[in-house]
Formats: structure tokens, sequence, C-alpha cells
């Protein structure tokens, strides 16, 4: 049996989304928040690098989201919802697969910068730049093909959304996506599994 260990408001919820997609069974050990916002020692002490999401499958025990999401998919799953290395669309999957850690790494650096912004200026131009060309890729991307990595729905698909959905919550302010990007958001989030995920383990859901 696969136990997921799901840190509240964290991108562990994409992996509940995962295992509902692929209908397989597991078992979900919550952990909330500390008073300061970060996961309790009993969750980091889980593994060394102490980052949600985390899994346990047998004696394997696994973190960050593109291994996870690939072990899953390969391991019990005969690669549904990844893309293999002979198919003719995986570039397209492998590059939007790692997207998320960049639009991270984008977002963390504003949110250190404070309200007074990033104190360096060609450390401020470059995030700007970086954030907006991302998105506006992934606006063109989405203009050509109905998911990013082409017309089936992948894991790429679930490792974006967190950014596109969860994420601006914790900035505060309001994000407007092109028509594109939007209307991928809602036909994505109409999906089932990821509105059961969502019920589950999401950003408005509370210990069972």
């Amino acid at each position: 049996m696969i136990t997921l260990y799901h840190l509240g408001v964290s991108q562990s919820d994409r992996i509940v989304w995962l295992l509902e997609e692929l209908g397989l069974p597991y078992t979900l050990e919550w952990f909330d928040r500390g008073p300061d916002n970060l996961a309790p020692p009993a969750f980091t002490a889980l593994h060394p690098a102490a980052t949600a999401p985390i899994i346990k499958d047998g004696n394997t025990t696994l973190a960050e989201s593109v291994a996870i999401c690939e072990y899953l998919c390969w391991r019990h799953a005969d690669g549904k919802l990844s893309v293999a290395p002979a198919q003719d669309n995986y570039p397209d999957y492998l590059y939007w697969m790692q997207v998320n850690n960049a639009l991270m790494a984008v977002f963390f650096a504003k949110m250190a910068g404070g309200e007074q912004g990033i104190s360096n200026p060609v450390i401020a131009s470059s995030v700007t730049r970086r954030e907006k060309g991302y998105f506006d890729f992934i606006e063109q991307r989405l203009g050509e093909v109905p998911y990013l990595a082409g017309d089936e729905f992948t894991c790429a698909d679930i490792m974006i959304m967190f950014n596109l959905t969860t994420l601006p919550m914790f900035s505060g302010k309001t994000v407007t996506f092109g028509p594109n990007t939007q209307a991928y958001i809602n036909r994505v989030t109409d999906r089932p599994a990821y509105k059961k995920a969502m019920a589950i383990a999401g950003p408005a859901a509370r210990r069972p």
C-alpha cells in the first residue's frame, strides 16, 4: 500500500490528484503546519530534504513531485499519464514537467523581496522577465495544443496546476491569465479526479 504523507496547503495535493487519476489505493497521513506556517518536526523527520510531498511504498521513501509522479506512473500504472522516450512528444513532456520548479523559484524570489520588492535591480529585472516569459509561453503553448505535453492529459498538467491555482493565493494578489491558459485551467479543474483530490487534500480541505 502506498502511503502519502500530506502537508496541509502544499504541493502534496497534486500527488493525491495523481493517485486518484490512476485509481491506485493509498493511505493518506495528514500533517498540519505549525504556528510558524512551516511543516512540523514529525513531518520533516520523514525525509532528509524535509519537503512535501513524500511517499512511502514498501521499502522506498521518495520525495520531489516529479520523481514521485514518474515513479507511480511507471512502477504502478504501466506508464499511464507519463510519456515514454520513444514517443514524439517526449521532449515536450520533459520540458513541461520541469517548468513547475522554475516558476516556484521565481515566486520565492519575489516573496523574499517583500513589499519593497527585490533590492538588486539586475535580479529584479531577471525575475520579472523570467516570470513573464514562462506565462507567455504557457499561453502560446495552450493555443497550439489542449494539454502541455500535446493532445493527451499527462503528469505535466498535474505538475503545473499548483502554480496556476494554489500558488497565487500565497501572494495575496489576483493573477489574470490569458484566454488559452484560463480555458485550460477550467478544463483541467473540471476533471473528476481533480475535484475529488481537492476535496480530500486541497488548500481548503482540513484534516479528516
